[in-house]
């Protein structure tokens, strides 16, 4: 069974390896693999959704990692594996450690409000339908780069679904499937034409 890891504590492991000049994607997934495939995808949601998503490719890298790591999941994997070329994928740690730092204290009171609650929403096989949901929003990540932060519909989306999955609150899970279901729908009658 994995531990109850909230927003803070992604955030600050994330942190913690935000060392030297850059810093690599197999790095955080290394930081946080063992606690479970909600931190896993916490981690690049959480990157796509702050301001670090303005930065040329980051929605992108993110998106397919999402994909990568959730589509694992839904298939009942342990641990995922990720390719080495995107293991290898960095970033300047100074813009991950100040965003990081300008938002903790907020995720320190938004923490509060989660905690297991409708448990069975994060358990096998709904665990496994609520993966794959965030595998498809982790690929409308790719395209939605064109447009400056669009990607933040479905990152904030599987942010919320992570956060479930990381902290066994199942009323998050059903949270994320209503923001999902509306950033779909905002896709199908908006895209491209919006």
């Amino acid at each position: 069974m994995t531990e109850s890891m909230g927003i803070t504590n992604v955030l600050h492991r994330i942190r913690e390896q935000a060392e030297g000049d850059e810093v690599a994607v197999g790095t955080l997934i290394d930081a946080l693999e063992h606690r479970g495939f909600g931190p896993l995808l916490l981690a690049p949601a959480l990157i796509a959704l702050l301001p670090t998503s303005g930065i040329p490719g980051v929605p992108s890298v993110c998106g397919l990692l999402i994909f990568l790591i959730a589509i694992q999941g839904a298939l009942g994997k342990r641990s995922p594996w990720v390719p080495g070329r995107l293991r290898r994928l960095s970033m300047r740690p100074q813009t991950l450690v100040k965003v990081v730092d300008r938002v903790q204290p907020y995720t320190r009171r938004i923490d509060r409000w989660f905690r297991p609650r409708w448990v069975f929403l994060t358990r096998a096989p709904i665990n496994r339908i609520v993966a794959l949901g965030c595998a498809v929003s982790g690929l409308t990540m790719i395209p939605l780069e064109l447009v400056p932060f669009a990607g933040t519909a479905p990152a904030l989306a599987i942010t919320l679904a992570a956060i479930g999955m990381s902290t066994r609150d199942g009323i998050m899970i059903v949270v994320a499937s209503l923001a999902a279901a509306g950033t779909l729908a905002l896709l199908v009658t908006q895209w491209p034409f919006g």
